[in-house]
């Protein structure tokens, strides 16, 4: 069974680096490269928002016996196939997820231009999750 209490605090979190994030999502390209510390507060906010929502989709893959995913990318292919997210919203997490990557292993390689249009057009994919999340766990309590 979900543990809502675990995934609830989760998405309590999406809340509270959306909202972090957000004081930057009408930040300029020119402004964001100027600015190093801006610069690392975006890009590791965006990392640990990518990582919940990763968590909370391993929660319920493993709870919920779905195929294991083959990476971070993948996981979200898993919810897509049952039927707990969109295609689009999938395909857009898959993309986050390899972003994940850049900043985890390629942190030198992190291109501004992808991290402002993330601010600029990304921010309101992780509202859509969590609201897929929350309905995918409604039906589930009421198929009980």
């Amino acid at each position: 069974m979900v543990d809502k209490l675990l995934v609830g605090r989760k998405l309590a979190q999406i809340d509270t680096y959306l909202k972090q994030v957000g004081d930057f999502s009408k930040i300029s390209l020119i402004q964001y490269k100027k600015n190093w510390k801006t610069q690392r507060i975006v890009e590791r906010t965006l990392h640990i928002l990518i990582e919940v929502c990763i968590d909370i989709a391993n929660h319920i893959i493993s709870d919920q016996e779905m195929r294991l995913p083959t990476g971070y990318a993948d996981t979200f292919k898993v919810l897509m196939d049952n039927k707990v997210i969109g295609k689009k919203l999938c395909g857009t997490l898959e993309k986050m997820a390899k972003f994940r990557n850049v900043v985890v292993h390629q942190y030198e390689t992190i291109d501004p231009m992808i991290v402002v249009s993330i601010l600029h057009r990304n921010l309101d994919d992780f509202k859509k999750y969590k609201k897929a999340i929350i309905k995918y766990l409604s039906s589930q309590e009421e198929r009980k």
